[in-house]
């Protein structure tokens, strides 16, 4: 089946990841024979377009079945993300002057995890969130929250109503959108005229140096360099003028943008980086092309565990049903009889069973009940904080284990 590019619809003819069929990864099911029996799985597979380097899952799973009023992950659950929404809320302010009279704007606001913070400092903020559940936990938190998906029309309708952004935030949503260019493009609407759009992501240079292949999923339709999200926004009113590197989600980054009438001039890290993802070879298609081989390594390594312990009669757990660790353990082609329970935070995951995998999911509390002998950190980016909250496994000889980039039992 061919597929054309959802940017510039040039057809697509570079395979970076064939993952086979999953479930939608955040699809928890009841533990129910009904419900296992009518979940669906869907084709998951990442191209990338040769003329404008958007790396893209090749099926259109609707956002609106996916992000409804059980939309399972909310932001809140991690202490370390809250500390990283700290201290961008303090940056900003101090970087762009925000006061009493701006206007701060989150796009795919979660559970207010970020606006919360501009709030505490009689900042203007508005939050938009496709997830009524997620909603309604950020106006318990007095961040006034509208549930709606972004982009141009949302963006018109909020400059009707006299809102315009000094700053707006999006944090790991750019990938989460079916038409980038209207969610870009609202933006371009939305900003005052010297207004700057801040967009946070998991950065593809780190993804492919990583093999960080269980961050593609159905949620994610675009797997995103800076390259490539420079063309989406030169073609959408805004242009980049500055960039960091973050530690966030095994490695981010976060770019600042204005209209394309901005003022501002480009920094040097900007240019730095462009010159790192050229070296890198992003430009060149046979970079893409290897990487299934190394998600086959990566897989087989951590079967070869499994079996391992297995035969020696060792139990193994895993820690955090995050969507990443649900892609992994399918790709992996898993089941309960290899990783006996999940546990997580998240209450609403509790109870549930892990899509496609159907490992039952308890609270971290059971950990100290079923004394596992190996616990699998399936999200790798929290790792120090899972290990720091966990280290009472070492008292019954338990040990830790992350698969990617490559498998490490400690």
């Amino acid at each position: 089946m061919s597929h054309n590019c959802r940017f510039c619809s040039t057809p697509l003819k570079t395979v970076v990841a064939d993952l086979g069929s999953t479930p939608w990864s955040n699809s928890f099911l009841e533990p129910t024979q009904e419900a296992i029996a009518r979940e669906r799985s869907f084709p998951l597979k990442a191209m990338v377009c040769s003329e404008c380097l958007l790396v893209q899952t090749t099926e259109n799973v609707p956002a609106d079945e996916i992000f409804t009023d059980g939309y399972a992950y909310l932001s809140s659950f991690s202490t370390s993300w809250l500390e990283h929404a700290r201290r961008y809320a303090e940056s900003m302010t101090e970087r762009f002057a925000l006061d009493d009279n701006s206007q701060v704007v989150e796009i795919a606001s979660n559970d207010g995890y970020l606006l919360q913070y501009f709030v505490a400092k009689g900042i203007p903020a508005l939050g938009i969130e496709p997830a009524a559940n997620a909603a309604r936990l950020a106006e318990e938190r007095q961040v006034p929250t509208e549930v709606a998906f972004f982009g141009r029309e949302t963006a018109t309708e909020l400059v009707k109503r006299g809102i315009r952004a000094d700053l707006t935030a999006a944090n790991n949503v750019l990938a989460h959108v079916p038409d980038i260019a209207d969610f870009v493009g609202g933006f371009a609407i939305l900003l005052k005229p010297d207004g700057v759009a801040t967009f946070e992501f998991p950065h593809l240079l780190r993804l492919m140096e990583g093999v960080q292949f269980d961050t593609i999923y159905h949620e994610h339709y675009s797997y995103l360099s800076l390259a490539a999200v420079e063309r989406i926004f030169e073609s959408s009113g805004l242009k980049v003028f500055d960039v960091e590197e973050l530690p966030t989600h095994g490695g981010s980054l976060r770019v600042y943008a204005q209209l394309r009438s901005g003022v501002r001039e480009t920094t040097l890290e900007l240019e730095r980086l462009r010159a790192t993802e050229a070296l890198a070879g992003l430009m060149r298609m046979e970079t893409y092309t290897a990487f299934d081989d190394r998600i086959a390594a990566v897989c087989k390594d951590f079967q070869n565990f499994l079996a391992n312990a297995k035969a020696e009669g060792k139990t193994v757990a895993a820690y955090g049903a995050a969507a990443k660790g649900n892609t992994f353990l399918n790709v992996c082609g898993l089941s309960p009889s290899e990783i006996a329970f999940a546990v997580d935070r998240n209450d609403l995951k509790q109870g549930k069973l892990l899509p496609g995998t159907h490992i039952p999911v308890h609270a971290p509390t059971v950990i100290e009940d079923a004394k596992p002998d190996y616990l699998v950190i399936l999200p790798w980016n929290l790792k120090t904080e899972i290990v720091a909250d966990n280290e009472a496994i070492r008292d019954w000889g338990g040990r830790f284990v992350v698969a990617i980039p490559k498998l490490s039992v400690f």
